[in-house]
């Protein structure tokens, strides 16, 4: 009689834990990256009023005889599928579609989450603005100007300087992607060309020196007289200022323009209207194929002058295509000309305004003066077993004996979802589900306590047999 007493007081017990891990699953149904759990039962021991016996030649086997004696919790399982997400438009906030963690650090000691809601703090340092705790990855490093994220490094704060300067650089090529009318003078205005008065198709530029100042390039093109595919170029920095910068060019060597060597240099074009050679005043010629570059040096006003008391000179390339192409290459076609320079290199100084976070993890600087750098990576981590993380609260985990090492890496890695910037994951919670699991629960609360009052009556009866 006594036995069903103690097996419905755990099933009440087991129950009440079920409907406890159902109402925090309700409770956090807004929560930021929550993963609901679930409690799964088994049964307890058994009693055994008989064992069983193998069948004999007069009579067959018998059954045992077991009188179970309640049930308790299996395991409280935490469910990682996926939350939905939502659209926040915070730069700052990133979700993950797929799996992974965020890794977070105090200190030493390591989390891991799904809630992105990010900021920076006053030093910049990306961190959970709730607690503190600073996001985890690879900081960009430069080395030898060039720019890039060693992931193989052990993971660091991330700090996004913003405000900071982006020195200025000199401008070190310029790329030239024109054509040239191939056409007479009087032929092409009959077609709508219009020339200048000197005969020549020109263009101006914006380039830089090492100190961020603006200069203009000017470069003149004219046709060559007596010939059909010769032009003869020009080159001038800033030909409105009034002290001239005594600019050079040189073709087909390492050796810098010097003063004085000329600032004119020669274009020769293939009968199929596409380049064929350059050579400048001295006589020194391109390659025969390849790319072809123009050496230009001219003086930097306003700088600090050079050894022995001469103006400090800046040198850059024109590039003006490979020899037989059409593809980003000065041309001769009969068709209007477009002499025009449409990239260079060189930029002035500017500030950090902006950064961006892309799918990968990778954070870019967004600067006043136009350039993007990149500024660091968002580390990702996973594990063999996530079930077995422990919940630290704050919507954090931390490593237990069965969850596996972290594995850390960028996002795509080791099977890592991706990042989406400007929106959070949800919780998983299903509310539909949570209802009818709080029915299902609360009715076998109900039944249990239904056993124990009805085994008390049952006692209450035996005791009543003897008046």
């Amino acid at each position: 009689m006594m036995r069903s007493l103690f097996s419905g007081v755990a099933g009440l017990q087991n129950h009440q834990v079920r409907m406890d891990v159902v109402g925090n699953n309700i409770a956090n149904v807004n929560t930021t990256g929550f993963k609901k759990g679930r409690v799964n039962f088994q049964d307890l021991l058994y009693q055994q009023m008989s064992g069983s016996a193998r069948p004999t030649d007069e009579v067959g086997g018998v059954n045992p005889k077991e009188v179970g004696l309640g049930m308790s919790i299996a395991s409280i399982d935490t469910i990682h599928t996926q939350g939905s997400l939502q659209t926040t438009g915070v730069g700052t906030d990133l979700a993950i579609q797929g799996s992974g963690f965020f890794m977070l650090k105090n200190g030493e000691k390591s989390f891991f989450t799904r809630a992105g809601a990010f900021g920076l703090d006053n030093e910049g340092t990306l961190v959970n603005p709730a607690n503190g705790l600073r996001v985890q990855g690879w900081a960009a490093r430069t080395v030898e100007g060039n720019t890039r994220i060693d992931t193989a490094r052990d993971v660091e704060d991330l700090v996004i300087p913003v405000g900071s300067k982006d020195p200025a650089k000199a401008t070190q090529t310029v790329n030239f992607a024109c054509n040239l009318d191939k056409r007479t003078p009087e032929i092409a205005e009959g077609a709508g060309q219009q020339a200048r008065l000197d005969g020549t198709w020109g263009t101006d530029f914006k380039i830089y020196d090492s100190f961020g100042q603006e200069h203009t390039l000017r470069v003149d093109f004219t046709r060559a007289q007596g010939t059909i595919n010769r032009w003869q170029a020009n080159v001038v920095v800033d030909p409105e200022s009034a002290t001239p910068t005594n600019a050079a060019v040189t073709v087909g060597g390492a050796a810098a323009p010097v003063t004085g060597a000329g600032s004119a240099f020669t274009i020769n074009f293939s009968n199929l209207g596409t380049l064929q050679g350059v050579s400048d005043a001295a006589g020194n010629l391109s390659a025969a194929e390849g790319d072809v570059a123009v050496r230009v040096a001219f003086d930097v006003l306003g700088a600090t002058p050079g050894v022995g008391g001469a103006p400090e000179r800046q040198e850059f390339s024109i590039n003006l295509g490979r020899i037989g192409s059409v593809v980003n290459t000065v041309t001769q076609f009969a068709e209007k000309s477009s002499t025009k320079a449409f990239m260079q290199n060189g930029y002035p100084m500017g500030y950090l305004e902006n950064f961006k976070i892309d799918q990968s993890g990778v954070i870019t600087g967004v600067f006043s003066n136009g350039t993007n750098r990149l500024l660091g990576q968002v580390a990702m981590a996973s594990f063999t077993n996530p079930g077995g993380l422990e919940k630290a609260g704050e919507n954090t985990f931390v490593v237990s004996n069965n969850s596996g090492l972290a594995n850390i890496s960028p996002s795509g890695v080791s099977g890592k979802g991706k990042l989406i910037a400007g929106a959070l994951e949800m919780s998983n919670v299903d509310l539909a589900e949570q209802f009818t699991d709080m029915i299902v629960t609360q009715r076998g609360f109900q039944a249990n306590s239904k056993t124990i009052q009805t085994s008390d009556q049952m006692l209450q009866e035996l005791l009543t047999l003897k008046r």
